[in-house]
C-alpha cells in the first residue's frame, strides 16, 4: 500500500460574528470554551503567526504545544519562546523550510497580507452581534475556495451563543 504524503499547508483561522467583527482591544468580543476547545485541537502540533498586536492582547502568553511566530514592524523585537518576523516574505521562507502547517491566527492586518497563500480556511461564525473595532480580512477572493464542511453547535450552560464552523479549500 503506497503511503501518500501530506502537504503542509497555510491556513487561516478565525471567529466572527454575523455581522464579520472578529475583535475588541484586541481581545475577542466572545467567550466560547467550545470554540477554543476547536482552535486549540485544530493548531496543536502546529506554527500559529499573529501580530504583535494579537499577541500583546493575549497578555504575551504563549499557547501550548505551538510554535508562536510573531510578524511585526519592530526589527528588535525579541520574546522568549517565539520567532519574530518583520516581513510576509520572511515567514513565507521560513515556512518553505519547516515541514509544520502554519495556522495564521490575526489579527485583520495579518490575515490580509496572508490571503493570497492560503490553502485552506476555517471560519467560524458566532450567532449574534457584537461591538468591536476589528473586522474579518477583506483580502480573500471566496470565489477562489469551496465549503468543504460546515459543523453547528448549539449554545449550552458554558458557551452563550450558538456558532458554526465552516472550512473552505482551495479550489
Amino acid at each position: 500500500m503506497i503511503q501518500e504524503t501530506k502537504k503542509k499547508k497555510i491556513v487561516a483561522i478565525w471567529a466572527e460574528d454575523e455581522a464579520g467583527l472578529i475583535g475588541v482591544d484586541g481581545g475577542m468580543p466572545w467567550h466560547l470554551p467550545k470554540e477554543l476547545k476547536h482552535f486549540k485541537e485544530t493548531t496543536t502540533g502546529h506554527a500559529i503567526l499573529m501580530g504583535r498586536v494579537t499577541f500583546d492582547g493575549m497578555n504575551r502568553r504563549l499557547l501550548p504545544n505551538r510554535q508562536t511566530l510573531i510578524l511585526t514592524r519592530d526589527e528588535q523585537y525579541d520574546v522568549d519562546g517565539t520567532s519574530a518576523f518583520t516581513s510576509p516574505s520572511d515567514v513565507l521562507t521560513w515556512f518553505e523550510q519547516q515541514d509544520k502547517n502554519l495556522y495564521i491566527v490575526g489579527g485583520a492586518g495579518v490575515y490580509n497580507s496572508f490571503a493570497p497563500y492560503f490553502d485552506e480556511i476555517i471560519k467560524t461564525v458566532v450567532h449574534g452581534t457584537f461591538q468591536g473595532d476589528t473586522y474579518a480580512p477583506d483580502a480573500v477572493d471566496w470565489s477562489s475556495y469551496h465549503l468543504a464542511s460546515e459543523s453547528f453547535y448549539e449554545k449550552d450552560e458554558k458557551n452563550p451563543y450558538d456558532f458554526t464552523v465552516y472550512t473552505y479549500l482551495k479550489k
